[in-house]
């Protein structure tokens, strides 16, 4: 199989995942209606829309800053998919496809919805400063840290002579 191919199969894995869950989370589930679910000591479940990017960075309350994000996200993905397409590297090929699915996961909910829907909470108690929130994060966000874990894992572990020796597939 070529391996460009091969990432456009982790995309669109890593896509449906992403989509399934969040329509199971919002519509099955109802998730708005139990939050915060604790699952752990560290983790909840809660109903989260994030109008901006990571820890809602360059946050879009309106239509124009919304379709502006979409674009940048689009052109971004366009530009991660032709470099999956191109690479011959296995680790390549499935860490832009993990990165390109979860893209278009957190695009689409721009699109559909205005923001992206996030629903894992990580946080820690402490006696001093109560509780601590650190990340609220979704399916498409988890394919896209194990997409950029891939690619630092191949470029600090693997040497230049595997990465050519292995198609990918």
């Amino acid at each position: 199989m070529r391996p460009g191919w091969t990432g456009l199969a982790v995309a669109l894995v890593s896509l449906a995942a992403d989509q399934a869950h969040k329509h199971w989370m919002i519509y099955d589930y109802d998730i708005a209606s139990r939050e915060p679910v604790r699952v752990g000591p560290f983790l909840d479940l809660v109903m989260a829309w994030n109008p901006g990017i990571s820890y809602s960075l360059l946050s879009a309350e309106t239509p124009t800053g919304r379709w502006a994000l979409l674009g940048v996200a689009l052109a971004a993905t366009l530009a991660l998919g032709v470099w999956m397409w191109r690479a011959r590297n296995r680790i390549t090929v499935w860490g832009l496809g993990f990165i390109v699915g979860g893209a278009l996961g957190n695009a689409y909910d721009r699109f559909a919805h205005g923001a992206v829907a996030d629903f894992f909470l990580l946080h820690v108690d402490t006696q001093s400063w109560g509780r601590i929130n650190w990340y609220v994060f979704n399916v498409a966000d988890v394919a896209i840290v194990a997409g950029v874990a891939l690619l630092l894992y191949e470029s600090f572990f693997v040497k230049e002579a595997d990465q050519t020796a292995k198609p990918a597939g």
